[in-house]
C-alpha cells in the first residue's frame, strides 16, 4: 500500500500586485474556491506557484495565509520549498512547520546535478530533519536529473517519511518504471500520464486543470481509480483536445508555468486573479485570456459547465 493516500492534487496560485506584493484576499479566495471544489489535497509553491521566485518575506507571509485558510479535519495542505541549498531549503521547512504544517514538497537542489551518494544525503538531510512531517519529492527536469524506478527504491528504502512523488512528463514508460519499482509511493502524474499510471496500480492525479474544469476532473480520477479503460480513453483524448484547443496557441512563446496555470485559475471562475508572475517572469495579456476564454466556452460548453 502506498504511503500517502490515493486522490487528487491541486496547486493554489498567487497574485501579485503591480509592486509585487501579495493580494492577500485574492488568494484567500482562490484557496476557497479550491476547498468548494471538492479538492481536499492543495498546495503552495510549486513552480505553477512561483515557489521559485519569492524571498523569505512573501513566503512567511503566504504560508501563513495558507495555514488559515486549511486548518480544517479534511483538508490536507501541503507547502512546497524550492532552493539551491539543503540549508536554504531545511530553513523554510522550518517555518511551515512550526505555524503547523506536515506535508511538505520538495525538489532537487538545481546548482548542479546531484551524484546518487548527494542525493540520498539530500533526502535524509531533508526529511531526517523533520520526522514527524511527510515529503512529496517534485521531480522534473529543471532540477538537472530526473529520478528513475531505480532511484525512487533506494530513496524508498532508506528514508521512511518520503511518501509520494510529483511527475508530470516522462509518457508511459516513465509511468510504468516508477509504478512498478516503488509502489509504496503514492505517484501523482499529470492529466496526460495519469491513465498509463493507472494501468499498474494505484496512482493519484496532480489536476493542472482542475479548477477549470473539476467535474471532468474528478470524472478522470474516478475512471482511473475503477480502471474504466473506455472513460479514461475518452477523458484522456478530451484533456488533450482542450489543451491543444485553448493554450495551443500560446504554447509556442515559452513562458514558464504559473503563467498557464493562472490563466486556468481564471478560467475557472476567479476573475480577480492576476496574470503578473514576479519578476524576471513574463505572464501573459489580458487580450490573450479573452482569446482563451472564448475558445474555452465556445467549444467546450460542457467541460466549462459547473
Amino acid at each position: 500500500m502506498p504511503r500517502y493516500p490515493q486522490t487528487v492534487l491541486v496547486s493554489c496560485e498567487i497574485p501579485w500586485d503591480e509592486q509585487q506584493n501579495l493580494l492577500e484576499d485574492v488568494f484567500r479566495d482562490e484557496v476557497r474556491m479550491v476547498l468548494e471544489l471538492g479538492f481536499k489535497h492543495l498546495y503552495v509553491f510549486g513552480t505553477a506557484g512561483e515557489g521559485y521566485a519569492v524571498d523569505t518575506a512573501r513566503f512567511r507571509q503566504v504560508v501563513r495565509s495558507f495555514y488559515e485558510e486549511t486548518r480544517q479535519d479534511d483538508v490536507h495542505p501541503q507547502v512546497g520549498v524550492i532552493g539551491l541549498s539543503t540549508a536554504n531549503i531545511v530553513e523554510r521547512i522550518a517555518f511551515a512547520h512550526t505555524a503547523g504544517f506536515r506535508t511538505f514538497q520538495i525538489s532537487l537542489p538545481s546548482w548542479g546535478a546531484l551524484n546518487n551518494v548527494e542525493l540520498l544525503t539530500f533526502f535524509e538531510d531533508v526529511c531526517g530533519a523533520f520526522p514527524d512531517s511527510q515529503f512529496l519529492h517534485y521531480n522534473l527536469p529543471r532540477a538537472k536529473r530526473v529520478l528513475n524506478g531505480a532511484d525512487y527504491r533506494r530513496l524508498t528504502d532508506a528514508v521512511p517519511n518520503l511518501v509520494a512523488t510529483k511527475n508530470t512528463g516522462g509518457g508511459s514508460q516513465r509511468a510504468a518504471d516508477l509504478m512498478r519499482h516503488a509502489p509504496e509511493l503514492q505517484h501523482f502524474f499529470g492529466e496526460d500520464n495519469f491513465m498509463h499510471g493507472c494501468m499498474f496500480g494505484e496512482c493519484s492525479l496532480l489536476a493542472s486543470l482542475g479548477p477549470m474544469v473539476p467535474h471532468k476532473t474528478w470524472e478522470y480520477f474516478e475512471a482511473g481509480r475503477a480502471r474504466r479503460l473506455d472513460a479514461l480513453l475518452r477523458l484522456h483524448h478530451g484533456f488533450l483536445s482542450l489543451l491543444g484547443d485553448v493554450f495551443g496557441p500560446l504554447l509556442a512563446k515559452e513562458r514558464i508555468d504559473g503563467a498557464y496555470d493562472k490563466l486556468i485559475v481564471r478560467l475557472g471562475g476567479l476573475e480577480e486573479m492576476p496574470l503578473r508572475l514576479l519578476s524576471p517572469y513574463q505572464g501573459f495579456s489580458e487580450e490573450e485570456y479573452q482569446v482563451c476564454k472564448r475558445v474555452f466556452h465556445e467549444k467546450y460548453p460542457d467541460w466549462s459547465a459547473r
